[in-house]
């Protein structure tokens, strides 16, 4: 099954259907296979699946199997990174509570490896004297019974309880979205701390909050919890007929919540459930309800328990709704500081590669192709330092200022000058000030921060037999020139990045695209792709890929280099990616 983070809810289900066949097809063994025997092996079952997808990240299988002879049940649950250690019962490591618990409940445990897998068992022995299968392989029932869970309560707040919140804190954290936040918080809570439970979500941007009255639409109801699947619907359905309501304030404790017994009976008719209001940063996100049936009242170490719970929760579903609020300025400002058609130009093919890295806030690297008037056509690859709303500051400054001062009619060499003195210009601090906004209040340390810009600017000028290029390149990889014959060169000199000394004085170099001709123009995303401890670009490796490109046109280019940098490396590429092709058209016969 797969690794993430339904796996422990979908082991759960899988066991509990294993139970429940073994009983209806008479299987050696299923008589021995008692009400707590089953409890404890789904608790295990969990435990282990949880462990392997903290740990590993890979998929995971998982293998129940009964010993009739000895009235014992193997639970083995194996991932494929060997390699990676498992945390021991006896270590001290904030993630060891999961094997902890399964050593509590387990006659033995261990770890095997064969064949690039690695498996963890644990053997559970069976109850004195067996029980009818039919009741005690009822699925839904496994957790009804509650002086054997009040034991098993005991057992288990007593060995696990803190090892349990750091293991939620982790997993919670890993989260950047709300309703997988609710989903997973639905798998911590069942079956170990309660039969079912429920999240209501509300919607801080458009004031979807509790009400009395009934004009304003109330929060959702996020997910549901069941530990028997087939009542979830059910639960689901009565829920939203009933959602709770809050008292006045900010309070998290918990407060009584009516039980569901329509949606429960007739294995649940009564038993008791509590409401936990979710804030986090003074600001209500929602209410966690859990449920517990055949009990009069929570036990105090459940309550408080889940009320530690419940503030991780409301922390993780800040954070992931923060990060939504960022992913949605970052996706409007990366829209807004790229062109919104890239200019044709007569006597030139243009292609262009635009993969921004989808993560860190918007790219800093960014493109521009537009006509400049006068029958002159510029361009313009960049890279900012860094990502972000203060790499949006630079990249709003840069580009409109590039456009501007082509068209006024400025030179190449003296464009790159006079950007140049913005980026250092102590006036460009009010709008870095206003892009760190964006991203809360500085930390104490922070100063101004630095604009740094490579980049690589030209002017196109087509004639009769070419185009003219006149180019410079400000601390950016250089551009290569491919001809016709497969041969390659550099048709610019480094010069300092924009935006570092001040009173630098820009050159540029000019040369002819002849037909044929094509100029690529990459970011450091490209000659900087790594695998291991090598670059794509290590020994010309750029060039080379460039000179088995001759006879192409500019998009089968400009597709070539990118298959080729993606496919340099085992991992997906850890940068932004941008190149443009330019190729100068040969006559049409």
């Amino acid at each position: 099954m797969s690794g993430g983070s339904l796996a422990p809810a979908n082991a759960r289900g899988l066991a509990r259907g294993a139970f429940r066949q073994w009983a209806e097809l008479g299987v050696a063994g299923a008589d021995l296979l008692g009400e707590r025997l089953a409890g404890d092996a789904l608790v295990v079952v969990s435990e282990l699946v949880t462990n392997a997808v903290v740990h590993t990240g890979t998929d995971v299988e998982l293998a129940c199997r009964l010993e009739p002879d000895n009235g014992s049940l193997v639970v083995e649950v194996s991932d494929r990174h060997p390699a990676r250690p498992s945390v021991g019962a006896g270590e001290s490591h904030e993630y060891g509570g999961g094997l902890r618990l399964v050593a509590g409940l387990a006659e033995s445990w261990g770890v095997t490896y064969r064949g690039g897998a690695r498996t963890v068992w644990a053997r559970l022995g069976g109850e004195d004297g067996g029980c009818d299968p039919d009741t005690a392989l009822d699925a839904c029932a496994l957790f009804g019974h509650e002086t054997a869970r009040a034991d098993r309560d005991g057992d288990w707040l007593g060995r696990g309880a803190l090892s349990f919140l750091a293991e939620a804190s982790d997993l919670l954290a890993g989260q950047l979205d709300e309703d997988l936040v609710a989903a997973l918080t639905g798998q911590l809570i069942v079956p170990r701390l309660a039969d079912w439970c429920a999240i209501w979500l509300e919607d801080e941007a458009t004031g979807r909050g509790w009400s009395e009255g009934g004009g304003a639409p109330g929060p959702r109801l996020g997910r549901v919890w069941h530990g028997c699947e087939d009542r979830t619907e059910e639960l689901r359905r009565a829920l939203e007929k009933e959602p709770p309501r809050p008292p006045d304030g900010l309070r998290s404790g918990p407060v009584g919540h009516p039980w569901p017994a329509a949606a429960l009976a007739p294995g649940a008719p009564y038993g008791s459930a509590l409401a936990y209001r979710l804030i986090a940063g003074g600001r209500p996100l929602g209410t966690l309800v859990i449920g517990r049936a055949g009990i009069l009242r929570f036990p105090d170490e459940i309550t408080g328990l889940v009320e530690d719970l419940a503030r991780r929760v409301a922390l993780a579903i800040g954070a992931a709704r923060q990060y939504a609020r960022q992913a949605t300025i970052s996706a409007v400002l990366q829209r807004g500081l790229l062109p919104g058609a890239v200019a044709q130009i007569p006597g030139v093919r243009s292609a262009l590669v635009y993969e921004p890295l989808d993560k860190g806030g918007p790219s800093g690297d960014f493109y521009d192709l537009f006509p400049a008037g006068d029958g002159r056509w510029c361009f313009a690859v960049g890279d900012v330092q860094g990502k972000g709303p203060e790499a949006a500051v630079v990249i709003g400054l840069a580009r409109p200022w590039l456009r501007l001062l082509a068209r006024e009619g400025y030179r190449v060499a003296d464009v790159l000058d006079r950007l140049n003195q913005l980026l250092l210009d102590d006036a460009t601090e009010t709008a870095d000030a206003a892009a760190r906004a964006l991203v809360g209040p500085a930390l104490p340390g922070d100063g101004p921060q630095t604009r740094f810009l490579s980049l690589l600017f030209g002017e196109l000028v087509p004639f009769d037999g070419g185009v003219r290029c006149t180019l410079a390149s400000a601390g950016h990889p250089l551009p290569l020139l491919l001809g016709p014959d497969g041969g390659v060169r550099t048709v610019a000199r480094p010069q300092t990045l924009l935006g570092v000394v001040e009173d630098e004085t820009y050159t540029s170099q000019t040369f002819a695209l002849r037909p044929g001709d094509s100029l690529l123009c990459v970011t450091d995303g490209v000659t900087e792709r790594r695998d291991g401890s090598r670059q794509f670009d290590d020994g010309d490796g750029l060039a080379t890929a460039l000179a088995g490109c001759a006879g192409l046109d500019a998009e089968l280019i400009a597709e070539r280099i990118r298959r080729l940098v993606h496919d340099f490396g085992v991992q997906p590429p850890e940068d932004d990616l941008a190149l443009l092709v330019l190729q100068a058209e040969r006559p049409r016969t």
